[in-house]
């Protein structure tokens, strides 16, 4: 039985800081951020957008009514979650009415998050194959102004919807995760920015990476030459061009050369929206899927994923006929393309802007044509709007 991804969607904020920008009014080459980290735009949210409304905003235009009738399981992976106790799904369930005999869950590890929900839902399905899962991944990676975190921003969500038969890509059956208690990123209950010691975690995120992808071979009697592309967890897309400069020893030069351009592709979306943790590996994989026209049926690729902490996994998905005729490339890109350009003045106003903590009422201001947004809280509540024609 084929399980997989049957359709993916995808959310950004509609404002973003120009990378060249930042680098110059923090007193870097902007070259620093543009090639050494390979980022040219950051995502930046409103204060009208968390991770409950921007997974809202990702699955929305994916899900038909008879979608939502047959989804009975709801997971969103994020680390960035709005309560300590409400799961983000419950909410997310609500606003886009789905089916109300459904589990929902949220899942934490760092950027693993999604990933593992993603097996969940596999698994859900196999044994339950009239049923679909919604997984949702949604953060907001936030590290401070003028911290050394401050490039490495973003916010976004991405949506799949997992089924039988998927139209996309089928899952397979071929994972390999490895777990290690290490230090290398964590937010403490306390702090509303995380730690992270950078050097350390791209060290641990590599070495993870030798151990998965060796395990995988070894389990899967598989090579790098049966991989058409690998995608990876990009918290900046440098740190994939590193992972995939790892492996090329295997290649040939033919394979090496094709595995560059291919990784080329996935990283397009990536590099103008920033970090947004436990979807920039699925952001990876979209943008491989609507930008590389190499790429057909039967096609196998490599996923990487990541979650500082730490826990690493290594998997392959199989590419569909036709799987191009269900993405929305056109969509995605004139998303990217009508944003709202901040001055890194305006950047540093919408950052600094923050929700009252004390219980008390609050009103927000909301944005035009945005379908999920944060209108208020009261009463500890958080108050949510959803357009009149999502209904």
């Amino acid at each position: 039985m084929e399980i997989g991804i049957d359709k993916i969607g995808f959310y950004t904020p509609s404002y973003y800081v120009d990378m060249a920008e930042l680098a110059e009014a923090r007193g870097v080459e902007p070259g620093k951020f543009l090639q050494g980290l390979g980022q040219s735009k950051m995502a930046v949210p409103p204060i009208s957008q968390d991770p409950v409304t921007m997974a809202c905003n990702a699955a929305q235009d994916i899900l038909t009514d008879e979608d939502k009738m047959a989804i009975d399981y709801v997971i969103v992976g994020t680390e960035s979650g709005i309560d300590q106790s409400k799961a983000a799904a419950i909410y997310v369930h609500d606003l886009l009415d789905i089916n109300p005999y459904a589990r929902c869950i949220e899942m934490k590890e760092a950027c693993y998050g999604a990933t593992a929900g993603l097996q969940s839902a596999v698994n859900h399905v196999a044994r339950h194959p009239e049923s679909k899962a919604l997984v949702i991944a949604s953060d907001i990676a936030r590290y401070g102004l003028e911290s050394s975190g401050e490039s490495t921003q973003g916010a976004g969500a991405v949506a799949l919807l997992i089924t039988t038969n998927p139209r996309i890509a089928q899952i397979n059956d071929d994972a390999v995760y490895y777990t290690g208690d290490i230090m290398d990123f964590w937010r403490p209950n306390y702090s509303d920015t995380a730690k992270v010691d950078g050097h350390y975690s791209t060290v641990k995120y590599l070495d993870y990476l030798d151990k998965v992808w060796q395990a995988f071979k070894e389990k899967n009697q598989l090579a790098l030459e049966d991989l058409q592309a690998v995608c990876f967890h990009l918290p900046y897309t440098k740190m994939g061009l590193k992972a995939l400069r790892q492996l090329l020893p295997e290649a040939t030069d033919d394979q090496a050369e094709s595995l560059q351009a291919h990784f080329e592709n996935s990283r397009y979306y990536n590099r103008y929206v920033g970090n947004i943790y436990t979807g920039s590996l699925y952001l990876s994989l979209l943008s491989l899927l609507d930008q590389d026209s190499q790429l057909q049926a039967g096609d196998r690729i490599g996923l990487y994923s990541y979650g500082s902490g730490a826990v690493a996994e290594f998997y392959s998905l199989t590419l569909m006929p036709g799987y191009q005729d269900h993405l929305a490339k056109a969509d995605h890109e004139a998303m990217l393309a009508n944003r709202n350009r901040l001055s890194v003045a305006d950047y540093e106003t919408m950052f600094s802007q923050t929700l009252n903590v004390d219980g008390s009422k609050q009103e927000l201001a909301a944005e035009a044509d945005v379908a999920f947004q944060l209108v208020g809280l009261d009463q500890h509540k958080r108050l949510y709007s959803r357009r009149q024609d999502n209904n």
